[in-house]
């Protein structure tokens, strides 16, 4: 899984992305990068500005599995529909929620809960959260890689089925997600 940065009202945000770089429906990171004024894309997601308690993944996050179904996730009364595009629709977490144009997580027609994105305040196993250095993930994930794009990657220990994906901005995690190795919702 391959990576990329767009800016989203002058701050980074991490968007998987596989070759192309266009994001399911067509839309593109350049897209995402308009100005506040444009009517922001559903695509264009950052993490919760919410604060939780939990722990991240590496199966899924706050009673929500990676691979559930959209009724199994429904059914857990701990998701709220925000927007659907191509073969995806954007949730949050109701305990979470997102601001306009963001989404918790994505929920794949095919693929079931396929990313997640961490709310703040929320560790992995490992205790790396958003705020954590580089020089902590590095410890807590050795076999850590870096992505095509140059985004730090890790195959969820415990859950080779996902992968966690970190952006860093100034030597501390920015934003962390939490995606099947698979998905299809953002590429």
């Amino acid at each position: 899984m391959k990576h990329a940065v767009v800016r989203r009202l002058g701050r980074p945000v991490l968007v998987a992305a596989l070759t192309g770089g266009a994001l399911a429906g067509g839309v593109t990171p350049a897209a995402l990068a308009a100005p506040a004024s444009a009517t922001a894309s559903p695509a264009s997601v950052t993490a919760s500005p919410a604060y939780a308690t939990g722990v991240f993944g590496p199966f899924g996050y706050g009673g929500v599995k990676l691979g559930m179904s959209a009724k199994q996730a429904r059914a857990t009364k701990k998701i709220t529909a925000k927007a659907g595009w191509g073969p995806c629709t954007g949730w949050d977490l109701t305990a979470s929620p997102t601001g306009r144009g963001e989404v918790g997580l994505f929920i794949s027609k095919r693929r079931g809960v396929a990313v997640i994105f961490a709310p703040k305040g929320v560790k992995t196993p490992q205790g790396i959260g958003i705020g954590s250095t580089g020089t902590q993930l590095k410890k807590a994930y050795p076999d850590l890689k870096l992505s095509a794009s140059g985004y730090p990657v890790v195959t969820a220990p415990g859950n080779p089925r996902a992968s966690y994906s970190f952006l860093l901005s100034r030597g501390r995690i920015r934003q962390m997600i939490l995606g099947l190795n698979n998905q299809d919702c953002v590429n």
